[in-house]
């Protein structure tokens, strides 16, 4: 097939980022405190505005988001985290390098936290890193209101679901604290870089510190004097900071995000519905209360063979979309077998199930709607050249 879709390129970064990017580079004005108001400050003034928080940390990635935001809990050393089975390799690692045990729950088919078994192990956890996978939002209520009975901190992985809502409300908003990711397959694209967000102004007084904010550079963040006092030489830093030049790159492109939003969900329907029309695809339903932003789209095979699965995967990649199956992928940082480093190791059969038969495939924003409609007939054609082969 001719014009075969690219679905690794990122989205561009807008034109209005360039002039502040030519004054940083001639300036040399890189770091985030040699100003007052620097291009770091800005963009998280703006995101926390965006986002309908009281507070936000520009950091370099989701992961040390991830981690501040275990270390501010003071849970103790050997805490225990209740993280879904289904994320990315960061997510687990946060938490050992908080000194904490990851515990896993099991996922569903539909990607989605298993509900009895979250409920079995949440007595004995001492805080839940709900990780919203692909973006795909487990069931808020549930989850809030049993953490809330146990008095669990929450903090949510919102790397894939910037601009996803739950009953009208952001994703990454409902918990102690929100953790959002910049790398370049987010809808927001600084190559690298995090975002934390939180409405405690002492947990956030206690991240400023720990990302890197000595001496009194703490003054050059929205907060309150109290609580940065409170913390000034107590707390260890980490120096995960941001820089201006990836700040300015984001916040470039800020005003594009409900378009890009919009065109996500359009790309991914449009997708979905015509996958869903093969007896051999089953695209899980979005929950009621979930608006989405995807920029990608996750189907399971059914009825495939182990040896049918990995054809498929093969041939679709030879006609040039890339397809990942994260539980055939080797050394996949999704599947949770291959997270060597646990300190405690889990056999879950659900999740085990639902990653070997779990296809994902990048939908760029910038995609249009012909290039869609070309992806998904180009799986259902390797689909029934693997079937025809069978059959002949």
């Amino acid at each position: 097939m001719n014009n075969i879709p690219n679905t690794s390129q990122a989205d561009p970064i807008p034109e209005t980022a360039r002039l502040e990017i030519e004054e940083l580079l001639s300036t040399g004005d890189l770091f985030r405190y040699t100003n007052e108001q620097s291009a770091v400050l800005n963009l998280e003034q703006n995101f926390a505005l965006r986002i309908g928080t009281s507070y936000a940390l520009a950091v370099s990635s989701c992961s040390a988001a991830l981690f501040l935001a275990l270390k501010a809990l003071n849970l103790g050393e050997k805490a225990r985290v209740l993280i879904p089975a289904f994320t990315f390799g960061a997510v687990p690692s946060a938490v050992v390098h908080a000194n904490c045990v990851p515990v896993l729950c099991e996922c569903g088919m539909d990607y989605r936290i298993d509900i009895d078994d979250f409920l079995c192990k949440l007595e004995s956890v001492d805080a839940v890193l709900i990780s919203h996978m692909r973006g795909h939002t487990s069931d808020m209520d549930k989850i809030l209101f049993h953490c809330d009975r146990l008095e669990l901190p929450v903090i949510e992985d919102a790397a894939h679901s910037l601009g996803t809502t739950w009953k009208g409300k952001n994703i990454g908003t409902f918990g102690q604290f929100g953790c959002f990711s910049f790398q370049s397959y987010k809808l927001l694209n600084s190559g690298e870089g995090g975002m934390l967000v939180t409405d405690d102004p002492d947990y956030f007084a206690k991240v400023v510190v720990m990302s890197g904010a000595y001496e009194h550079n703490w003054k050059k963040h929205q907060g309150e004097k109290e609580f940065f006092e409170k913390w000034q030489n107590l707390l260890p830093l980490f120096n995960m900071r941001l820089n201006n030049l990836s700040a300015a790159i984001v916040n470039a492109q800020l005003p594009y995000l409900n378009q890009r939003v919009e065109n996500g969900r359009r790309n991914h329907d449009i997708t979905a519905a015509k996958l869903s029309g093969s007896e051999w695809i089953h695209v899980p339903e979005k929950f009621e209360q979930e608006a989405r932003a995807p920029d990608s789209i996750q189907f399971n095979l059914i009825g495939l063979t182990p040896p049918e699965v990995v054809q498929f995967c093969d041939v679709i990649n030879a006609m040039g979309i890339k397809l990942q199956i994260f539980g055939l992928s080797k050394d996949n940082a999704r599947a949770y077998w291959n997270w060597d480093f646990l300190p405690e190791k889990y056999n879950l059969p659900k999740t085990r199930e639902m990653l070997r038969n779990a296809c994902d495939v990048r939908l760029p924003a910038r995609l249009s709607l012909n290039d869609c409609k070309n992806i998904a007939e180009m799986i259902l054609e390797a689909l029934r050249q693997v079937k025809n082969d069978v059959a002949a």
